[in-house]
């Protein structure tokens, strides 16, 4: 049924600590540096995206933002996450967006005028993002 192990010996089919040679032990090695790579295509994922309406409105409302104050924005959107949010409302200066906490999707934007008497439907959380 099994094969015999014998002294010196190892039967085939049986893992040992170390497997194939310094060279492809290399490769290996090599390989989990790609993966890296693509680890940190995945951590690319995670940046905040604007649908193209939020593009849109950004455009139309003459909003633009840096990458300091989209990182603080993404900032927001990962606390949101961590409460289990879905949709949120993000606050940030006079800018107020409406955010797919698990996309990490922009779903619209809209400065402090377009704000005026507007009501926010479908969102189960705000967030205030402040200033550093």
């Amino acid at each position: 049924m099994s094969d015999p192990v014998r002294v010196g010996q190892l039967a085939a089919g049986r893992i040992g600590p170390l497997q194939g040679t310094p060279r492809e032990r290399a490769q290996t090695q090599a390989g989990a540096a790609d993966n890296a790579v693509s680890f940190r295509q995945l951590l690319g994922r995670a940046e905040l995206k604007f649908s193209q309406h939020a593009q849109q409105r950004l455009k139309q409302r003459g909003i633009e933002l840096q990458p300091e104050q989209l990182d603080r924005i993404s900032s927001a959107v990962d606390q949101a996450a961590a409460k289990g949010a879905k949709d949120s409302l993000v606050l940030y200066r006079d800018i107020a967006m409406i955010v797919n906490v698990p996309n990490r999707t922009v779903v619209t934007a809209m400065d402090g005028a377009s704000m005026q008497e507007h009501v926010f439907t479908q969102i189960d959380s705000a967030v205030v993002v402040g200033e550093s």
